[in-house]
């Protein structure tokens, strides 16, 4: 009798796929040749654009793109059409269950690993200190990866946390570039102008003000 399989946690998406620390996090392939976006889009208005020369990103609430994250192959022709795709940005938030954290930190990794059919750029994403010992790893030394502020440095405490995670993930990681969605304040970005090349990208809300004004 053929035994029916409920794929919930979507296997296929790491078939392959190496893992790393305890958490068990899908490790990255190294791809050299990923290029510095021209831009990025939200997966929102990517479903109806027409300038496919863009990354792809996922810096929104998310339950607006929690279906990418249980039927990763059905959007896999949508964002074949564009340059690429930042990995899903799954909240981590402090107080939130550790169990939680590892899980988005798993399914960033696990739906980028899938995805690297096209060019993809990493997301890094933390809560506090306590995230550190997992929610770096998947991510090849040296690469570019990507990150936002857009709600993450509203107070002054959230600037200090984001900092220490920024310092963090330059000294894990290492990468070559960092992208950056949202606002560079200088109290939380120049202590690092030196160590690393930034490229900023404006939020959408940003945007939106900019196109107002």
């Amino acid at each position: 009798m053929k035994s029916i399989l409920d794929d919930g946690f979507q296997a296929y998406l790491t078939e392959g796929a190496a893992f790393v620390g305890e958490a068990g996090i899908p490790m990255l392939m190294d791809f050299r040749n990923t290029q510095i976006p021209r831009d990025m889009i939200p997966f929102k208005a990517a479903l109806s654009a027409t300038n496919y020369r863009q990354y792809v990103h996922f810096y929104m609430y998310d339950k607006e793109f929690s279906r990418v994250l249980t039927a990763t192959r059905r959007y896999l022709p949508l964002l074949q059409k564009f340059d690429g795709v930042i990995t899903p940005d799954c909240s981590m938030m402090i107080g939130q269950a550790p169990c939680l954290q590892q899980a988005n930190t798993y399914m960033n990794r696990a739906v980028g690993f899938y995805l690297q059919k096209l060019p993809v750029i990493p997301n890094i994403r933390w809560s506090d200190e306590s995230s550190f010992s997992y929610c770096f790893l998947g991510v090849p030394q040296g690469s570019m990866v990507a990150v936002s502020t857009h709600g993450c440095i509203r107070s002054r405490q959230e600037k200090a946390m984001f900092r220490t995670g920024l310092e963090a993930m330059l000294e894990h990681i290492r990468p070559s570039i960092v992208l950056v969605h949202g606002r560079m304040p200088e109290d939380v970005f120049a202590p690092f102008a030196r160590r690393v090349e930034f490229h900023r990208y404006p939020s959408q809300i940003e945007r939106a003000h900019r196109k107002a004004g």
